[in-house]
């Protein structure tokens, strides 16, 4: 199988190289790493200016795929290629390359407005996310993996509803072909009151009602992990509870190779992978690695 990664050039971040090489090594995937250079616009008759566009465009392309397998020649035990092509449209270049080599998973990296080890979703991912068939990971920004590095845990987002089970079920998969643990988290925020009560925290009674039925829904996926030959070192299950998104992420540990798994949404009829309200809440919080999995509902 092979995992196809942007690389965009010119942009001083290989955490998508890094990411990828990384998917790559835990489940013995190559990795083609695709640079999406810019193309003209069609002319009845082409002007000097066509002809050093589309000159430029191949020496860029060229270039680009030269400097993308020097970065991966840093990870020399992963299977690693290098190509371009001149299109308008990035994510639909990378989803055209996906199907070319009937590729698992699709790769990329986070904008330029947040800090280092954050995860945000540009408006190209943002149309790759509405359209992808396959798994789309997305790198934390300036993300180093280290060579050799590997993925130890999967954090899987579980509600307990028939959507979440499929997504843990889909996992649990994935994860059992490596040495890899999982955990199963249900997040609960805690949120502010519409007015002021005279009855101190008024609605925690219901929240913590919520949180008991997720712990017995959590039972129920531990037992089911076990069954499928999990051991009980190789199961975490958490209710965490906090007023925030970010406050929830933040009482996890997090470690280097840790990643984030979610689920997403194909109700959509123009979407593949579409992410509900609090899953984009969740990977904006999140200080590892994302993997969005398309085709089912959103959290």
């Amino acid at each position: 199988m092979t995992f196809v990664v942007g690389y965009r050039p010119h942009k001083d971040d290989e955490g998508p190289l890094e990411l990828a090489c990384q998917l790559a090594r835990a489940y013995g995937s190559s990795v083609e790493a695709l640079t999406v250079v810019p193309r003209g616009w069609p002319t009845a008759v082409a002007g000097d200016t066509d002809r050093e566009f589309r000159r430029w465009a191949v020496e860029e392309g060229q270039a680009c795929a030269v400097e993308a397998l020097e970065r991966l020649a840093a990870h020399p035990d992963v299977e690693a290629t290098a190509s371009w092509v001149s299109a308008r449209s990035v994510p639909q270049a990378l989803l055209d390359r996906v199907d070319a080599v009937d590729a698992g998973l699709v790769v990329v990296g986070s904008g330029e407005e947040v800090a280092t080890g954050q995860v945000a979703v540009t408006s190209k991912t943002d149309r790759l996310l509405h359209s992808s068939p396959v798994p789309v990971a997305i790198a934390p920004r300036g993300y180093r993996a280290g060579e050799a590095a590997a993925v130890t845990r999967a954090t899987v987002a579980f509600r307990g509803d028939d959507t979440t089970w499929n997504l843990l079920d889909r996992v649990a998969g994935i994860v059992r072909e490596t040495q890899a643990s999982i955990r199963v988290v249900t997040f609960a925020i805690r949120r502010g009151g519409m007015y002021t009560s005279g009855v101190p925290r008024a609605e925690d009674p219901v929240l913590w009602s919520w949180a008991a039925h997720a712990e017995e829904e959590q039972a129920r996926a531990r037992a089911h992990l076990t069954e499928q030959g999990f051991t009980d070192d190789e199961v975490e299950c958490l209710t965490v509870v906090a007023g925030s998104w970010g406050g929830a992420m933040d009482r996890l540990d997090w470690g280097r190779g840790d990643l984030l798994v979610l689920g997403s949404s194909s109700s959509h009829r123009l979407a593949q992978v579409f992410l509900g309200s609090s899953a984009a809440k969740i990977l904006r919080h999140s200080p590892v690695p994302v993997i969005v999995v398309p085709g089912l509902t959103a959290v």
